[in-house]
């Protein structure tokens, strides 16, 4: 007689944040910083590199593949643009073992004073394996990632404020 056991399905959707800064620079031009996929490696703590694939760019239904690191571990991620609407929002969604979207990430730019009020949202949208098998598991990698985004928000400021002006 063989018993077969099945992984406990868990409920993702408690799991995301919003974190948000203010960029002396103009929606816009954020916007294009951001939408430049290969530029977050500038100014992530965890991402290596991100390109889009041949002839892609920042627009809906574009595929970009990246490199991430996260506690002495490195993989390869899939992501697809779901909204690119230059000056006002850039997302996407990443891929999980089971080509299905798991993760998304939306950043919003709104004109605020002189700069542009920067919102990152990160949101799981589905369980994975990859992403781990417990609760316990899923509260490490929201803890993780909002170290993550936090310390990409304030390197990215910094970053825009220390740049030469023209």
């Amino acid at each position: 007689m063989t018993t077969e056991t099945t992984a406990p399905t868990l409920d993702v959707s408690g799991y995301g944040f919003t974190r948000q800064t203010w960029l002396a620079a103009p929606p816009a031009e954020v916007y294009d910083l951001i939408s430049t996929v290969s530029h977050i490696s500038q100014w992530s703590p965890n991402a290596i590199l991100a390109r889009y694939d041949e002839g892609a760019g920042p627009r809906p239904g574009a595929w970009f593949s990246g490199r991430n690191r996260r506690s002495g571990n490195e993989w390869d991620s899939r992501s697809q643009v779901t909204v690119a609407e230059p000056g006002s929002e850039f997302a996407y969604t990443v891929l999980g073992s089971v080509p299905v979207p798991i993760v998304r990430w939306r950043w919003t730019f709104t004109s605020y004073g002189s700069g542009t009020l920067v919102a990152l949202t990160w949101q799981l949208i589905a369980a994975d394996p990859v992403l781990g098998g417990t609760y316990r598991d899923l509260d490490d990698l929201r803890d993780a990632t909002i170290a993550s985004v936090e310390a990409t928000l304030v390197s990215l400021a910094s970053w825009i404020a220390d740049r030469p002006a023209g």
